[in-house]
This record gives structure tokens, C-alpha cells and sequence, in this order.
């Protein structure tokens, strides 16, 4: 089980990682009154899987100037922590791979390599708009990353453990996204940051940098990628769901249904509304993105901070807290 659980793991990631992407064409596609993909396979279902073998078949090109060893290792930094993050999201009381005592802050530590990652593919192509792309990036994980933890410390506050299955047990009565509203506003809006999505997808400006970080990424490398970009999407849509929305605890007590559905649910509702806002929001100016970060979202995160250990020590609403 040691081996088989990673590689089930893999497997699945690989497999939402492939219908994700489809069924964000179709979505955005069906927002915005047009087609999405429709003439590859039966509805465009083999569309993603065209997509895939595409980009294993192209040139494998590396720039004359780039720095060779750190241009080929970029991509897989980028990625292995992406996917060495799910590791510890508990998706059932019983399905959950590595449940460590500190299983949250191994998840904001180990998510934070992939920003070297980017900066390191970006500085090796030696390529202007690469490097752009990649500061860029680099300022804004590391800008949206203090508010996206401190957003959580009311969370942690309430459970009284950084322990995520802990956290979901605590959620049995009250879902921490009533008490914890503010926080969850802040987490999610710097989550999109994290993310690099839509309205903050500074670092892949293609009306500006070309692509960005990854402009001179080719074939399988560029794939690399895009698959760390998406394995996050899993990874947040569940950290999320345990942190808000009580993970596994079903609604209204109808534990009739499996807890692994409860949480299917909560989860898509999350990866639904990331695709939402991907096609009702246009990007913003990276002043502003700066700005909302820092004037906006941190002192709303302090503010929650503060309003959460006022609350829990008011007789009455302690307790919802």
C-alpha cells in the first residue's frame, strides 16, 4: 500500500487534471454563449487526450543561451511539490495518506517550493519576458501567501489544532465557513493568487510577456507546467473544503450518504466557482493585484484575527466559534 497509494493517487489527479481542463473549455464556453470543444471524440471528450499527445510529440527545444540544467529541472520543481501537498488532505476519516500532527503547515510550507520553480524556469531561458513573468510571479505567491495563512489562523484558533483531520472534526455541528466567513473570503480570493487564475493570472500575461515564465517551455517540459497549475486547483478545492466547509460531514445530518461523496461535492462546488470566475472576470493591472493584496486582504486577515479571539470569549457566541 506504501507504493500502490501514491501511484491511485497519481492516477486520479491525472485523471481530473484531464476532464478539469475539458470541463473548464465547456463551461466557459457555455458562459460566454459559445462552443467549446466538440469535434474531437463523442461531445469533444478526447479533446484534452489530443491535447496531451500534441505536446508529447513536439520538439523538445532548448534556447542556445539557457542555462541547460536549471531550465530542464524547473518544471519538475514546480511540480513535485504540487502534487507532494495532497499527501495530507484527508479526504475520508479513513482516506488520508500521511495524517501528521502539523499536516497544514506541511502544506504551506512544501506549496511555497513551487515559486522557485517558476522563477528558476523563467531566470534560465534567458529571455526578458520570461524573467518578467517570473519576478512577477515570485512577488505575487509571496505577497497573496500572507494573507492566504493568516486568513487561516482564525480556523486554527477554533479547531485548536493544525492537525486537518482534527480541523474537519471540529466542523461536526458548525461548518468554520459561518463563523469564519471573512477568513474564508480572504483565503479564497488569495488562493486565485496562488493559483495564478483568472482575474491574477499576471505571470502567464500573454498580451504582455508573450507567456510568460514559461514562453521558451516546449513539448513535455511546458506541459510540466500546466500540470502543477491544475494539480493545484485539486489541492486548493480540497484544502479548502476541509478548512471551510467541513470536509467529509455531511449536511443536516444525512449520513446516509458516504462521507467520500460529501466532500466530491463540496469539492467541485469549489473547482465549479474557480472556473466561474475564470470566465466572468477580466485580469487586472498588476498595480492593482499589488495593492489588493496588501491594502485589501491583509488587514481584513488581521482584522479576523482579532475579531475571532474577541467572539470566543463572548458567552453564548464562544461557542460557535
Amino acid at each position: 500500500m506504501t507504493i500502490l497509494g501514491p501511484v491511485v493517487l497519481l492516477l486520479v489527479v491525472l485523471g481530473f487534471v484531464t476532464m478539469s481542463i475539458l470541463f473548464e473549455r465547456k463551461v466557459i464556453g457555455w458562459m460566454q454563449g459559445r462552443h467549446g470543444p466538440n469535434r474531437v471524440g463523442p461531445w469533444g471528450m478526447l479533446q484534452t487526450v489530443a491535447d496531451v499527445l500534441k505536446l508529447l510529440l513536439k520538439e523538445d527545444i532548448i534556447p542556445a543561451k539557457a542555462d541547460r540544467s536549471l531550465f530542464k529541472i524547473a518544471p519538475v520543481i514546480a511540480f513535485v511539490p504540487a502534487f507532494a501537498v495532497l499527501a495530507v488532505i484527508p479526504f475520508t476519516p479513513k482516506l488520508v495518506f500521511a495524517d501528521l500532527g502539523v499536516g497544514l503547515l506541511y502544506y504551506i510550507a512544501v506549496s511555497s517550493i513551487t515559486t522557485i520553480g517558476v522563477l528558476a524556469g523563467g531566470w534560465a531561458s534567458n529571455n526578458k519576458y520570461a524573467l518578467l513573468g517570473a519576478m512577477r510571479s515570485a512577488a505575487q505567491m509571496i505577497s497573496y501567501e500572507i494573507p492566504l495563512v493568516m486568513a487561516v489562523v482564525g480556523v486554527i484558533m477554533s479547531a485548536g489544532s493544525i492537525n486537518l483531520v482534527k480541523i474537519v472534526e471540529a466542523q461536526q455541528d458548525v461548518w468554520y465557513i459561518l463563523p469564519q466567513i471573512i477568513g474564508f473570503a480572504v483565503f479564497f480570493v488569495a488562493s486565485l493568487a496562488e493559483l495564478n487564475r483568472t482575474p491574477f493570472d499576471l505571470p502567464e500575461a500573454e498580451s504582455e510577456l508573450v507567456s510568460g515564465y514559461h514562453v521558451e517551455y516546449t513539448g513535455f517540459r511546458f506541459a510540466f507546467f500546466m500540470l502543477a497549475e491544475y494539480v493545484y486547483v485539486f489541492a486548493m478545492a480540497g484544502l479548502t473544503t476541509v478548512l471551510f466547509l467541513g470536509g467529509w460531514n455531511p449536511v443536516f445530518g444525512l449520513d446516509v450518504i458516504p462521507p467520500i461523496l460529501w466532500f466530491l461535492l463540496k469539492f467541485f462546488v469549489i473547482v465549479f466557482s474557480l472556473f466561474w470566475i475564470r470566465a466572468t472576470l477580466p485580469r487586472i493591472r498588476i498595480d492593482q493585484l499589488m495593492q489588493l493584496g496588501w491594502k485589501v486582504l491583509l488587514p481584513l486577515a488581521l482584522a479576523n484575527i482579532f475579531l475571532s479571539a474577541v467572539l470566543k470569549e463572548v458567552p453564548g457566541i464562544g461557542n460557535f466559534y
